[in-house]
């Protein structure tokens, strides 16, 4: 078991050999082993995706772009597929600091905008709130930064 409240801040990343898939539009645009961790005070993991693990056409460039502190510049993806467009439901960081260079281009997404997130098989919850991007599963215990009134911790 991981404690959210464990984890480093700055946030620490973490290779993972785990099976990660993703599901939008009744359709599989992820199955990948090659994914990264991103593990960061009272947040549950960010996971970072090689864009080469999208099935084609399923990342699409968005208008937009936000700054974070540790990793740098992101920029927005929308996910397309089975009929269905999640808009700005992904980012990267094309230039990241050099902590994080090894998420060059790895691209993570919002759970909860999908229709469904597994690591290993289990199905992830999204991270509450609207703002960060972080999968729950069964291996981490919040309380986790998300909901109305965390945001000053």
């Amino acid at each position: 078991m991981e404690r959210a409240a464990d984890y480093p801040r700055p946030p620490r990343l973490e290779r993972s050999a785990r099976r990660v898939r993703v599901v939008l539009g009744g359709e599989t645009i992820v199955d990948t082993t090659a994914a990264w961790r991103v593990l960061e005070t009272t947040h549950p993991p960010s996971w970072y995706i090689p864009p080469e693990a999208f099935a084609p056409g399923s990342l699409v460039p968005a208008a937009g772009s936000s700054f974070c502190e540790w990793k740098g510049r992101a920029r927005y993806f929308d996910l397309v597929a089975g009929g269905r467009r999640a808009e700005r439901a992904a980012w990267a960081y094309p230039d990241p600091t050099p902590a994080f260079a090894p998420i060059a281009g790895h691209v993570a997404l919002y759970a909860g905008r999908v229709d469904a997130c597994f690591v290993a098989e289990e199905r992830v919850t999204p991270q509450p709130g609207g703002f960060y991007g972080g999968w729950i599963t069964a291996e981490v215990e919040g309380p986790f930064k998300g909901a109305p009134g965390t945001e000053g911790w």
